[in-house]
């Protein structure tokens, strides 16, 4: 039985084609994925992200138990501040990647991915053992709908009193959309301004109305994982499961920035070892010269010798080419280099190009 997002019912009545995405029937696509990916770079995209996991983590310790457990120093964020993080286990190998959200020193919650949101609270249940700190797994309470796009402010400023102006790039304020309270996030998954809503299950059906009521005069559509998945491959974004694992570790992947050396936290040794004896794999982009997509465990090839596995790959709608990231020796990793992936019983000529494929324009770091 898979199990399925308050929107269910929503999706279907609007036409989506549903499928499974790790126990979960979700929409691939409403209309034509193509269109939903170039609305959302041009205008706006709505998406049902309500399968994700968000764990509460709250009490006198939470503090030390995030610290404990994320790699990036959180001790420099503020209340109201987003910041990316990496879960690892003993040896290195990320367990998640995932979202803090700072309400207080006392207070925090951690969203993490849909297909290991149980296997995450278990890891946060176990090592909260002897602190002073509550965990919740509030993931079955939440709706989550992210709101993606250049038009995104301009939507939903029509439906809150609140100067959405004032919540900068990975920032959040509580603030009420509509009449109901929500926790509302500025971050966003497809490289694009955006905005990700949280808030009971009970209004879930109320709001994804009301904002494709008042954002279709700005373009607005509704959009699947297809998309989702165009989107943020183009921005370079890994995918647990796909790009990132308990087998890679974050210097591996593209998560070094995020690996702090001031702090202690699980992985930590294992992974100043790696960094110290020299890695023998990274993720890097690669561009598709001859005809063909690059698929997910796809072999590369250099110089007629296998140095690599495709991890990613798909057409960007937004470049027109073909796009993938894979895991290859470090010293090819050079923008230019010729490399070759076997498309089924053929090698096809690709080149290494640099993360991001897209950046948009006038985008600000994040924290």
């Amino acid at each position: 039985m898979l199990l399925k997002t308050p929107l269910n019912d929503i999706h279907k009545n609007l036409g989506a084609r549903m499928v499974d995405f790790g126990g979960w029937e979700m929409p691939v696509v409403y209309t034509n994925q193509i269109e939903e990916h170039h609305a959302v770079r041009k205008a706006a995209g709505i998406f049902d992200v309500s399968h994700m996991g968000e764990i509460m983590v709250t009490g006198a310790q939470a503090f030390d138990l995030v610290q404990k457990l994320v790699s990036k120093d959180i001790e420099p964020m503020q209340d109201g501040q987003v910041s990316l993080g990496v879960l690892c286990n003993e040896r290195g190998g990320i367990i998640d990647d995932l979202t803090v959200y700072k309400f207080s020193p006392q207070q925090y919650m951690l969203v993490v991915n849909a297909g290991t949101a149980e296997k995450d609270y278990q890891w946060v249940q176990q090592h909260a053992q002897g602190l002073d700190v509550k965990t919740e797994n509030i993931s079955a309470e939440i709706t989550k709908i992210d709101l993606q796009g250049p038009r995104s402010q301009e939507i939903l400023q029509q439906l809150t009193p609140a100067d959405l102006s004032e919540i900068k790039r990975y920032r959040f304020k509580e603030i009420s959309v509509d009449g109901v309270s929500m926790t509302v996030s500025r971050s966003g998954y497809t490289g694009e301004d955006g905005f990700e809503l949280y808030f009971e299950n009970t209004s879930a059906e109320k709001i994804w109305n009301v904002l494709l009521e008042k954002g279709k005069p700005f373009g607005l559509v509704p959009c699947g994982l297809g998309s989702r998945d165009t989107l943020r491959t183009e921005c370079g974004m890994m995918l647990y499961g796909h790009d990132i694992d308990e087998d890679h570790t974050p210097f591996e992947a593209v998560y070094g920035w995020a690996v702090s050396e001031k702090k202690d936290f699980i992985g930590k040794d294992a992974l100043m070892r790696q960094r110290q004896e020299g890695l023998q794999r990274k993720l890097v982009g690669f561009e598709m010269l001859d005809r063909g997509i690059a698929r997910q465990h796809y072999p590369v090839y250099f110089q007629n010798e296998e140095v690599g596995v495709v991890t990613s790959g798909t057409p960007s709608p937004t470049l027109n080419k073909n796009i993938g990231m894979a895991y290859i020796r470090p010293a090819l990793n050079i923008p230019g280099t010729a490399i070759e992936i076997k498309i089924r019983d053929n090698l096809a000529k690709a080149k290494i190009v640099k993360l991001p494929f897209y950046t948009r324009p006038s985008r600000s770091e994040a924290f």
